[in-house]
């Protein structure tokens, strides 16, 4: 029996994590129905599954309130492409994923347009303007949340969602083999995904690992590249400096493997780095005012995933202004000193994520959508 044709799907990422979770979900979905056509924003793990990238996610790709205002004439162009591409291509399913405000305007369009939604990982509602659960609950058909406590919040809201388990749990494989050979100490530097964030965090980081070799003469760094950074965007704030680190793309989690801890900004990479047991101080450093909104608003407990997960400070989080080398130099100097209690810590995480299949079995709930 033939699998049922449908129009197209429409797909929304806006970050490099939303992109690796998309180009998974893709492949997945196309092993049920191979002749599925997927379009939309997004980067080179969806392009590489099969999807036809009208917008990449990197010209939206910002952090801040304020970094948002600076970006608005980009940002604007990329929603009336999108919106223009709905209306001449008519999807039969809206998938978004995360990246809610920009997600949201561009959903209100298509649920006028009777277009079904499915919103694939939800917006940090539990955290920050949690009065967003309204707008999810008009817009929104069917929501996948990824992180366990998210079933409970929104149960709290009267609002039912599916919880599959988290897709890292068969992304990320425990067993990796390290990219490198072993030096001690191999440090990875992680400044994020976003250009605002490379420039807030990479100076730092390049200091800090600069005071390190100090004190490590022999240590080793590494620096991953998210899929939407590009190695010559790195060169001009390492080119001053004679530090020895490599530069990888497209092998994190191998590089991950073969650190012995890493200096990260938050984000999606603390839950890879905790899935592969590797220690970490996370950072998180914004524009001053921007982080002063972001405070009145962000009500949790820890920064870091894997921390939330847990429900205790498993591994150093610095905020802004104790985002300097000496202090990210300090809970360094601790981890390594020890690394076998956070590594032992960090091991609980896989279990509370759920069961393997994950992408499979989101899948097959998204195709009992489209068919509906």
């Amino acid at each position: 029996m033939q699998p049922k044709k449908f129009s197209p799907i429409m797909m929304l990422a806006g970050e490099a994590s939303g992109d690796l979770y998309g180009g998974h979900l893709v492949k997945a979905l196309k092993t049920l129905n191979p002749d599925l056509q997927f379009f939309g924003m997004g980067g080179p793990r969806m392009k590489e599954a099969g999807v036809d990238i009208h917008v990449q996610a990197k010209e939206v790709a910002v952090v801040g309130a304020l970094e948002v205002l600076t970006h608005f004439f980009r940002i604007l162009r990329a929603a009336r492409h999108l919106k223009k591409l709905i209306k001449e291509k008519k999807p039969c399913l809206l998938i978004l994923i995360d990246f809610p405000d920009f997600n949201f305007h561009i959903a209100k369009f298509a649920k006028k347009l009777k277009i079904k939604i499915f919103y694939y990982i939800s917006p940090q509602v539990w955290a920050w303007r949690k009065g967003r659960v309204k707008t999810i609950k008009k817009l929104v058909d069917l929501m996948m949340v990824i992180l366990p406590f998210e079933v409970d919040f929104y149960k709290k809201e009267n609002f039912s969602v599916c919880f599959e388990g988290h897709p890292l749990i068969d992304i990320v494989k425990p067993d990796l083999q390290p990219l490198l050979k072993k030096t001690y100490p191999t440090i990875g530097l992680l400044p994020g995904s976003r250009d605002e964030e490379i420039k807030q965090l990479l100076p730092v980081l390049i200091e800090t690992a600069l005071m390190l070799k100090k004190d490590y003469p022999n240590a080793h760094f590494i620096l991953p590249l998210a899929s939407t950074l590009s190695k010559e965007m790195m060169l001009p704030y390492l080119e001053k400096n004679n530090l020895p680190l490599d530069i990888i793309s497209n092998q994190t989690y191998a590089a991950l493997a073969s650190c012995d801890v890493i200096i990260t900004a938050s984000g999606t990479i603390t839950l890879e780095a905790a899935l592969l047991q590797t220690p970490m101080v996370i950072i998180y450093k914004l524009k001053t005012l921007s982080y002063l909104l972001g405070r009145l608003l962000v009500k949790v407990p820890h920064i870091g995933l894997c921390n939330l997960i847990a429900n205790e400070r498993i591994v150093p989080e610095l905020l802004q202004n104790e985002v300097t080398p000496e202090r990210i130099s300090i809970e360094v100097k601790k981890i390594l000193n020890d690394t076998s209690v956070i590594k032992t810590k960090l091991l609980k995480i896989r279990n509370l994520l759920g069961e393997k299949d994950v992408n499979q079995r989101i899948a097959i709930t998204v195709s009992k959508l489209i068919s509906k």
